[in-house]
């Protein structure tokens, strides 16, 4: 009842220290926490809330006393000459490190990390004031404030983060808005000393940019200070008054007197804070606090006491033989990770014995389409024959036009010119022209179609492979061919890193072997009946028992370097192994591809091949049509021209006989005029 409604003074911290060690010793002795037997429910007030909230947890009491403790400690240090806020920085620390966060907001990791935040850097600012008063040097003093920003820029980080403001709510913005202007105000403070010590180094450059800095940061400060209380305002107008007056002398002394260069201020070392306060610790079992054990005839204080002290030696074994696996494991780890070994995959030699579930999958299919090979040849036959059928068309109409025009040149050589004759035959030039239109199409179409062959001829081997037997389909995939020095060097690699993960699992089991150990080695029993002078005696004999334990964690640490070094020499051998092992694999893989694309171009090539069979037929009808308008205008034509020389001829007189004709001038005339100039020597 005293520990609730406590005095706000010194005498109401021992209260709460005497209660939260009583509380301590209770938990030790009945089972009062979260779900055991003698647990009961526990209610307190949340802070900001204002929402009572309830576990049946021992341990909730102790958090909230706690946390009402490092409040207490934190008014007292506003109240008392600042001198306590070291020990409210412990209580909350203490509270955030040993109890559970999820108990009440008020309690989560970002609020007691502000109220830690807080607590230290208004403690370092006590020791910063005595610090100034003392005329210490400039440079501490500089650090010192350096420090007290540090803190507070952690204390502004936590108070950023979105679960505490929306806890704290308009308390949130005015937190923040004091911390920063204390961040840009002992900023100031720090940079204004710095200044004053480039002055004692009779730096005056320097000495000119860190006055400029402090003078900049000050009146950030001064913007955040709106709303603050008239002893702030004055504070911020009394330090205005000393660093604008200490940078406008240093600035005219360096203008008129020294001339020195001003550096940038990125360019100058920063200021590192040096932290001279800490949380004090918190010992709730600490007799000069707690007063008497109220239960101390149920159980023996000191049987827990030496409990605590044995647990620690145990956490300090524990510590060190974690220390130098943590060390070892990650040399290893690097040294893997640089060789690039994965012991499943270094021989992939039996991915070579089974056909890919990819290409097992496309033989399926083709098995139970067995027509699929000879369905694509007949289709790409039938399309070469109605191409071949168009081909000779187009030909035999332009080799009858062609003729055509031969006979043509030949009237007009034998009669000089064509007389215009009315009745000339028509459809000829219709006739040319549509076919340089089909012979055109035919030209396109003949490329396409000489890519579809080319690429059914290109998978058409596959195809018929696919479709054939599984033995067949194997042997078509590429495999190794190790020899039996190779062979040697891979099964000396596998053995080696088959070492490093035995060394990885016994060093792990090793581990877990001692964690379980320490965890359940509780010699609470013994410590009852053992007397105080012979406690550490004890500790030394029980310790004893990992020694074991301890030899076989020391012998696989240094097997280490060993098997690491037989690795290496391994895998300078298998260098050659493995990249004959890989062109084959990319090999593998490529033909798999290929296989693949192959079955999967299948129905494409179908597709086309129908496309072309439509498009040739319809070219084929047309080509025949013009076939036949060309025979027709062709035997128009020549009749035209039979008619046209038998005019000419009857305009002529009729010649006088001669005698026959040498040899070599009917030669030379038949070599003129061919036939018709012969039948024209004749008659």
């Amino acid at each position: 009842q005293s520990a609730v409604s406590v005095p706000r003074d010194f005498e109401g911290c021992s209260t709460l220290r005497k209660y939260l060690g009583q509380l301590h010793f209770l938990q030790s002795r009945i089972p009062m926490g979260s779900g055991q037997d003698a647990a009961v429910p526990v209610t307190w007030t949340e802070i900001f809330s204002g929402k009572a909230v309830t576990h049946e947890d021992i341990k909730y009491e102790q958090a909230c006393v706690l946390y009402n403790l490092g409040a207490l400690h934190s008014m007292l240090g506003a109240m008392d000459k600042r001198v306590s806020e070291e020990c409210a920085a412990g209580a909350f620390t203490y509270l955030r490190d040993h109890f559970p966060h999820s108990y009440s907001v008020d309690m989560s990791h970002q609020i007691l990390s502000l109220n830690i935040n807080l607590m230290l850097g208004q403690a370092q600012e006590c020791l910063l004031e005595k610090s100034m008063l003392d005329n210490r040097k400039s440079f501490l003093v500089a650090r010192i404030s350096a420090q007290v920003v540090d803190y507070y820029k952690e204390a502004c980080r936590a108070l950023e983060n979105s679960e505490t403001a929306s806890l704290l709510g308009k308390i949130q913005k005015d937190w923040k808005k004091l911390v920063q202007m204390k961040i840009y105000y002992f900023a100031a403070v720090a940079h204004l000393h710095m200044g004053k010590q480039a002055e004692e180094q009779q730096k005056f450059g320097e000495r000119v940019i860190y006055f400029q800095s402090a003078l900049d940061k000050l009146n950030e400060a001064i913007k955040l200070a709106k709303g603050q209380p008239d002893s702030v305002q004055e504070a911020l107008r009394f330090t205005m008054d000393v660093i604008g007056g200490k940078y406008n002398s240093a600035k005219k002394d360096n203008d008129f007197i020294y001339h020195e260069a001003v550096p940038a201020l990125d360019t100058l070392q920063s200021v590192k804070g040096a932290p001279l306060v800490k949380a004090l610790p918190v010992n709730p079992t600490d007799p000069a606090v707690t007063g008497p054990d109220i239960f101390a005839k149920l159980v023996p204080m000191a049987a827990h006491e030496a409990s605590s002290l044995y647990s620690e030696e145990k956490a300090k074994l524990l510590r060190d033989v974690m220390a130098k696996i943590e060390a070892k494991n990650e040399v290893l780890d690097q040294f893997m990770d640089s060789m690039q070994l994965d012991p499943e995959t270094v021989d992939n030699l039996d991915m070579y014995n089974h056909i890919p579930p990819v290409l097992m999958e496309k033989c399926a299919a083709l098995s139970v389409r067995p027509d699929t090979v000879r369905n694509l040849v007949q289709s790409m036959q039938v399309l070469s024959g109605v191409f071949t059928d168009v081909e000779a068309s187009l030909k035999e109409i332009r080799d009858l036009l062609e003729e055509d025009e031969a006979q043509e040149r030949k009237l007009q050589e034998l009669l000089g010119r064509v007389p215009p004759a009315p009745g000339s035959p028509p459809g000829l030039a219709e006739v040319s022209k549509e076919c340089s239109k089909y012979l055109e199409l035919h030209e396109k179409a003949s490329f396409t179609n000489t890519e579809l062959h080319r690429a059914m001829n290109l998978h058409l081997g596959n195809l018929r492979l696919l479709g054939g037997p599984l033995e067949q389909v194997r042997a078509a995939l590429p495999t190794p061919s190790l020899s039996e020095e190779d062979k040697q060097v891979l099964q000396n690699l596998k053995r080696i890193l088959a070492k490093v993960q035995e060394m990885r699992d016994q060093r792990l089991s090793l581990e877990q072997q001692l964690r379980e150990m320490i965890q359940k080695d509780d010699i609470t029993t013994s410590l009852v009946t053992t007397d105080r002078s012979e406690m550490k005696k004890l500790f030394e004999e029980q310790l004893k028992k990992y020694d074991q334990l301890k030899v076989y964690l020391e012998q696989n640490l240094a097997a280490q370097e060993n098997v690491l070094k037989a690795l290496t020499d391994a895998n300078v051998k298998y260098a050659a192994v493995r990249k004959a092992l890989a062109e084959v694999e990319h090999k593998w893989n490529t033909t798999v591809q290929t296989l693949v694309a192959s079955y999967e171009a299948y129905e494409d090539l179908m597709k086309k091949s129908q496309e072309g069979k439509d498009f040739y037929t319809d070219l084929e009808g047309k080509a025949a049509k013009l076939l036949e308008r060309a025979r027709a205008a062709c035997q128009a034509s020549e009749a035209h021209r039979q008619q046209l020389l038998e005019r000419e001829l009857k305009k002529q007189p009729p010649p006088r006989p001669t005698a026959p004709k040498p040899p070599l001038q009917k030669k030379a005339l038949d070599e003129a005029g061919g036939p018709e100039a012969a039948e024209l020597g004749s008659l």
